[in-house]
């Protein structure tokens, strides 16, 4: 026998571990889904019931409250983690729809540039609450055409293509 063996024999018994029996660790897991904490009558009244030390049925709840709290963590670190992915996944298809309502924009740029001021014909809501759009005939101009609203810069693009269409 080693030295280090013969000198934990020396000093402390050797005791085995005890296994709780099935039925003890069901009775223990259904009345620790009842209660998480463990009140002192209940500890005393389960250990009578389970023919276990009220010692034995505290220390089994501690130790499935720590093991109980590690996969509640684990639960919800995977639940943000499939919310950060599908954050991510949404954040990476709204930078690709900018990017084609980018290229988009540029289309349209491409196709306003060649006809040049005045378009103002497309662009039904040029008026005094628009003044700043306005040209000194009147007109809308393209490089103010970006202040419209969605909706009127649309119908602006329509009309260009109408226009361009009118020339063709």
């Amino acid at each position: 026998m080693a030295y280090s063996e013969s000198a934990n024999h020396k000093h402390q018994p050797r005791r085995s571990k005890r296994r709780l029996s099935l039925e003890q660790v069901k009775l223990l897991e259904s009345s620790f889904n009842h209660e998480k904490k463990l009140e002192p009558e209940r500890k005393v009244q389960l250990a009578r019931d389970l023919g276990l030390q009220p010692r034995q049925v505290a220390v089994w709840y501690q130790n499935k409250r720590a093991r109980w709290k590690t996969q509640s963590l684990e639960h919800d670190y995977q639940a943000l983690r499939l919310r950060l992915d599908s954050v991510l996944a949404d954040k990476r298809s709204l930078e690709k729809e900018v990017e084609r309502l980018r290229r988009e924009l540029e289309k349209a740029q491409e196709i306003l540039r060649p006809i040049g001021p005045p378009f103002s014909s497309f662009s039904p809501s040029c008026d005094e609450e628009w003044s700043s759009n306005l040209h000194s005939d009147g007109k809308c101009t393209v490089e103010h055409a970006g202040l419209l609203q969605a909706e009127e810069l649309y119908a602006c693009f329509m009309g260009v293509e109408d226009q361009l269409q009118k020339f063709n």
